[in-house]
């Protein structure tokens, strides 16, 4: 099934689409906008804000008219009465997001219909997500009574996982009695557990064709986020599970926002379900590579690629695919290179001072000298334009041989770098 979210098709065969939220006050609408920008220019595709105050509200429709991404609001506890007296934020947003478990206690079912008469009005997708840190805890406590009841009462948690795939699931089904279409549901199910998001999805994926957006809850900071996000979220998208990502990483004090972005595109390429910036194999180094020269290489190649990454996806498609090879000594180095499109072995320690650059499996030039990452991204950026600029072929890698415009001839490297 497909939800249309701001024009952008989530779920049956559709490519799985990147998502991420804003950490700034919504209501300051310049800083939110600037926020969305950068999102959207990392990769992003759809991106969230909370709309939690009066004030943030009022923000939306500056935000949404400012920007080229579609704006997803995150409601809680008020969203019934945010979504109701301000109609202008309702319609520039492009999908609601509710949380079943805090649209309220007494009049809960009531709250959740109203937004879902919103979303009918103005004719827009929603998001049911369920968190199990905001589990709608009557639910829950009505499936831990049942389960104590029983001659063998099953795990708590076992019974927790069962009780966010109901709340989602009752939650569609009020949903559309209430009239909002079947192809206009999105259903996630947050946990912060990788264990328990494998089987939280799993359980989802059995019981409905939702499109489903996927994602660890509070993922936490650095390589834990990083690894966490990266080990759930790749065993359910082999799994075919899933249609939406989203990898929630607590950034540092001042920490770059876009990273969240950035790790959801490469779990995504790292799968090959999808491309969106070209890619360098690097080795690790060893006892071998004890000049640091060649990690700067590869690290100075891949800020290039990330960088060139929006100017090459508009002038020239397909290079997101790209293969590149940045290796530190003789051992692997040459084969790498020769398995990348294009690739470059640099000298290990006390190796010949000699790089060689090798052009869709064939050496086309040895580089020696101070200019050496120049001279690379020199004949990087002459193979991009050969290859994906109109003048080269994607019929195989016999026919993608191109001429580099580099003659092969020898430039001394610095001696430091031998």
């Amino acid at each position: 099934m497909t939800v249309k979210v701001g024009g952008v098709p989530v779920g049956s065969a559709h490519p799985i689409v990147v998502q991420s939220m804003t950490n700034t006050d919504t209501a300051d609408a310049a800083a939110t906008a600037a926020q969305v920008r950068a999102l959207y220019a990392a990769g992003s595709e759809l991106v969230r804000v909370t709309v939690n105050t009066d004030e943030a509200a009022r923000a939306v429709p500056a935000i949404v008219a400012d920007v080229d991404v579609p704006v997803i609001g995150d409601f809680h506890y008020n969203g019934h009465l945010l979504l109701t007296k301000y109609p202008d934020s309702a319609r520039a947003l492009a999908k609601y997001r509710i949380n079943p478990g805090n649209v309220g206690t007494k009049r809960r079912d009531d709250n959740f219909r109203t937004i879902i008469q919103v979303a009918i009005n103005e004719g827009k997708p929603v998001r049911i997500g369920v968190n199990w840190g905001s589990l709608d805890q009557q639910l829950l406590t009505e499936m831990m009574d049942a389960n104590a009841a029983l001659a063998e009462p099953r795990d708590a948690r076992d019974v927790t996982m069962d009780a966010m795939v109901e709340s989602a699931m009752r939650s569609a089904e009020l949903a559309e009695e209430s009239g909002l279409p079947h192809d206009d549901i999105i259903l996630s199910a947050k946990v912060s557990g990788v264990q328990d998001l494998v089987a939280v999805y799993r359980m989802l994926a059995e019981r409905s064709d939702y499109p489903l957006h996927l994602g660890l809850t509070e993922a936490g900071m650095g390589t834990k986020g990083v690894v966490a996000s990266t080990a759930g979220l790749s065993i359910l998208l082999q799994e075919g599970i899933g249609d939406t990502i989203r990898v929630s990483l607590t950034p540092r004090p001042g920490g770059d926002r876009t990273e969240e972005v950035q790790v959801a595109q490469q779990v995504l390429q790292s799968l090959g379900l999808r491309s969106f910036t070209a890619q360098v194999t690097a080795c690790p180094g060893c006892g071998r590579t004890t000049s640091t020269f060649f990690q700067e290489m590869a690290e100075q190649i891949q800020t290039y690629l990330r960088d060139q990454r929006p100017v090459w996806q508009a002038r020239y498609p397909g290079s997101e695919e790209l293969r590149v090879a940045v290796m530190g000594c003789v051992v692997n180095g040459p084969g790498e290179s020769k398995h990348a499109d294009i690739g470059i072995s640099l000298p290990g320690t006390a190796e010949e001072p000699r790089a060689p650059v090798y052009v869709d499996g064939a050496l086309k030039v040895t580089l020696k000298g101070d200019t050496i990452v120049a001279d690379f991204l020199r004949i990087l950026d002459a193979y991009v334009e050969k290859r994906f600029g109109g003048g080269g072929s994607a019929n195989g890698r016999a026919q993608r041989h191109v001429a580099i415009g580099v003659d092969q001839t020898d430039v001394a490297l610095p001696k430091n770098h031998a």
